[in-house]
């Protein structure tokens, strides 16, 4: 089985930044990507930003050129930098690791962006 464990989540002004950080472990056996997902609520779990094994990298419209996506591939991890947050940004987010032998979620954590 594999593990993700989130950390980095909170309550931030509009205008202000936070970090997510995502660590796999467990029975990993080769990753395509990682990724953040997010959800708020009455509403479907979308793609955020994820980031293949080789480097490339995917972001939703709504972040881009706000928040960038890297992952340390020694350690199987995976970070979020958010900056200039908006409201709209505000749900739980997940980590999420996509690997040949099967696809895993973490539990989430909560973005909360409010004045």
């Amino acid at each position: 089985q594999v593990q993700l464990v989130e950390s980095g989540g909170g309550l931030v002004q509009p205008g202000g930044s936070l970090r997510l950080s995502c660590a796999a472990s467990g029975s990993i056996f080769r990753i395509n990507g990682m990724g953040w997902y997010r959800q708020a609520p009455g509403k479907q779990r979308e793609l955020v930003a994820v980031i293949t094994s080789g480097g490339s990298t995917n972001y939703a419209e709504s972040v881009k050129g706000r928040f960038t996506i890297s992952r340390v591939n020694a350690k199987n991890t995976v970070d979020l930098q958010m900056n200039s947050l908006k409201p709209e940004d505000t749900a739980l987010y997940y980590c999420n690791l996509d690997d040949l032998k099967g696809n895993y979620w973490g539990q989430g954590t909560q973005v909360t962006v409010s004045s």
